[in-house]
């Protein structure tokens, strides 16, 4: 199976079966770095703090007003943080005194942005949420912490690969299992994502007939 070109944010959600949205993850939420908080450990390394919620692309206005694209599910996922951080440490914060939307994207402002001159310094830049601050409805996972996971067989506990991606073409997010220069598209819906342990590092699947046979 080829797989598709087009990335999505690893800041957004991901949900077994039919789709929900998409922060989020889309977020599943929808790459790798070092940070200096942590809430959760997989296998002893720590996992990021601080995920990427939208890109910084433009100035509105003379106030401060800001153009945002999002790279989280929607609007509504993004209004649950009153802070935001310019930086993926956590040591820049700006806190959201406004938000709506526009087109496909949405238009912030922030407390500490009052003119066209300040907005300009900051455009460009990515902003961060702190996962403590969005918290995540039973069954869904931010495709970052997805990403890397061993994929094992759930019954003879074969080890498939790792998710190097996660996709969504409408129905139902698709794993991109990379093993070697290998990659297979695994559905992640009910009937073959058994379980997915990420502080563990671990989606155990049940794959379909011939999902993973040799070419």
């Amino acid at each position: 199976q080829k797989k598709s070109q087009k990335k999505r944010s690893a800041n957004k959600i991901s949900k077994s079966g039919a789709r929900w949205h998409r922060f989020l993850r889309r977020f599943d939420n929808r790459r790798p770095f070092a940070y200096n908080k942590c809430s959760k450990k997989r296998n002893g390394a720590a996992m990021k703090q601080y995920l990427e919620v939208g890109l910084l692309n433009n100035t509105h206005g003379v106030r401060g007003e800001m153009k945002l694209t999002l790279w989280c599910d929607d609007l509504d996922y993004l209004r649950r943080f009153q802070v935001l951080y310019l930086d993926p440490e956590g040591q820049h914060p700006l806190h959201v005194t406004a938000l709506r939307p526009q087109k496909q994207g949405a238009i912030i402002r922030f407390a500490e942005i009052t003119s066209i001159e300040q907005a300009e310094t900051i455009k460009g830049k990515v902003l961060y949420g702190d996962r403590a601050d969005g918290k995540l409805p039973e069954g869904r996972t931010y495709i970052q912490d997805l990403l890397g996971c061993l994929v094992i067989d759930a019954d003879s506990g074969t080890a498939y690969g790792t998710i190097a991606d996660v996709q969504n073409y409408g129905s139902c997010d698709i794993y991109d299992v990379q093993q070697g220069k290998a990659h297979t598209l695994v559905p992640a819906i009910d009937d073959v994502v058994v379980e997915k342990d990420v502080a563990a590092g671990v989606v155990k699947i049940r794959p379909m007939k011939g999902l993973f046979d040799a070419d």
